[in-house]
């Protein structure tokens, strides 16, 4: 079906178009409606320009990279002799819905680039779908359609997972601030190299949850500081702690291997600024190229209409900041702790040692493992999933990622406990300056 259509005038409300099973409209709507079109007042069509509207249903030969296509359908609008595109106000195209669609299936309108004969779809600025009708915004024309693709999760377990991390990451922000305390009123803890290196994570963890939890408030609000200021600092503390976790690696292999054999100058100095620094240069370098790349972003692509928070709305700039730093990170712990479990079986576990000694290292192995998964190997979860983990270990990844600081938490009064207290004196691998 398709309708053609010359504006008598121009419209101040701009033009509205209609198509049914039977007939088209430029007029008023039509009993059956399946298909509205809105184009904005921005265009400023007259009696010199033709818009064309319609619909086709694709044969079966042509469905390849359309398979999961809503109706098989592509909708074309188009106005004629005039490129259309870099809109401010929205094209909106409304779709009724004639069945069922399944909640386990993510509705997402896409847009096929015919200029440059690329059939390849692609997702169109907003999707907007009340469980009767999806509209379709777009900043252009084209061919439009609607993809209809499994969801990774329910709408029930989205809003579980939701539920988890903001509790867990509440909880953890709790711990972490006792800890901080902790050490702050503690003066005997401020002398152990090691301790304060745990107090700098925990200071980037403590960031991270206050704005990982205000990253959405502030997305609801009018503001557009505040949000910038949220998703910046958002950046900077995830970088930061993802920098931290590497740097507690980087220690403990001093700690364990390289003991008394290891002497460097503004030791902690060194680390503050690899620690604190380095994200502020990655973030201040994605400010200077374009501080908008800063803004209002869906938690999930691929559910756009659902919550937002403030943080990097570019994902090409995501992937290169965040998950370029995370991936570092995490493969140069799994090395640091690889190596170390290797110090330790070539220490503890020889035909010289006897079976009590061999308990001892077995407990201190155990105990290396928990600080290494509280240190950040939890978060491979998504890195050997590539983001794409089934519901298990989605719930795993933000049971234990949510509740990191919690964790922490713990390890430290533990380890208090453990050593009396005696861990204030600098340990064997702190024979680095630090003054």
């Amino acid at each position: 079906m398709a309708i053609l259509h010359r504006p008598s005038g121009s419209n101040g409300n701009g033009f509205d178009m209609y198509l049914s099973d039977t007939e088209g409209s430029a007029d008023e709507d039509l009993p059956g409606r399946k298909l509205r079109a809105h184009l904005p007042k921005e265009l400023k069509l007259g009696p010199n320009n033709t818009i064309a509207f319609w619909s086709v249903q694709l044969p079966e030969d042509d469905w390849k990279g359309l398979e999961n296509l809503y109706e098989h359908r592509l909708i074309g609008l188009s106005v004629r002799g005039m490129e259309v595109s870099g809109l401010t106000e929205l094209v909106k195209i409304t779709i009724s819905i004639t069945a069922n669609i399944n909640e386990m299936v993510n509705v997402t309108c896409v847009y096929l680039n015919t200029t440059e004969n690329d059939t390849i779809p692609r997702q169109c600025d907003n999707t907007d779908y009340n469980g009767t009708h999806i509209t379709c915004f777009s900043s252009h024309l084209t061919y439009f359609g609607v993809l209809l693709v499994s969801a990774e999760l329910s709408p029930k377990d989205t809003e579980i997972l939701f539920y988890i991390t903001y509790i867990g990451c509440g909880i953890s922000l709790l711990a972490l601030i006792i800890t901080v305390l902790f050490f702050i009123t503690k003066r005997k803890l401020r002398g152990d190299d090691s301790k304060k290196i745990h107090i700098s994570l925990a200071v980037a963890l403590i960031l991270l949850n206050v704005h990982f939890l205000s990253s959405q408030a502030a997305a609801a609000s009018s503001s557009t500081e505040l949000c910038l200021y949220v998703a910046l600092l958002l950046h900077y503390s995830l970088l930061a702690s993802f920098t931290w976790m590497a740097l507690e690696g980087f220690h403990l292999y001093l700690l364990l291997v390289k003991v008394f054999n290891v002497y460097v100058r503004r030791y902690l100095l060194k680390l503050s600024v690899v620690g604190w620094g380095l994200p502020a240069v990655i973030v201040s370098v994605v400010v200077i190229i374009d501080k908008n790349l800063y803004g209002r972003t869906p938690v999930m692509l691929s559910r756009p209409n659902e919550t937002e928070i403030c943080y990097i709305t570019d994902e090409r700039v995501k992937l290169g900041t965040t998950l370029g730093l995370f991936s570092i990170m995490f493969l140069f712990n799994v090395i640091m702790f690889g190596v170390t479990i290797k110090w330790f079986v070539s220490t503890h576990f020889t035909k010289q040692h006897g079976q009590r000694e061999r308990r001892v290292a077995r407990k201190e192995i155990v105990t290396l493992l928990v600080l290494m998964v509280l240190l950040g190997l939890s978060w491979g979860l998504i890195f050997f999933s590539l983001g794409q983990l089934p519901a298990p270990g989605l719930y795993a990844f933000c049971i234990l990622n949510s509740l990191q600081g919690f964790f922490i938490f713990i390890y430290f009064m533990l380890h208090l406990k453990n050593s009396g207290n005696q861990s204030a004196t600098p340990s064997p691998a702190t024979q680095v300056e630090s003054s």
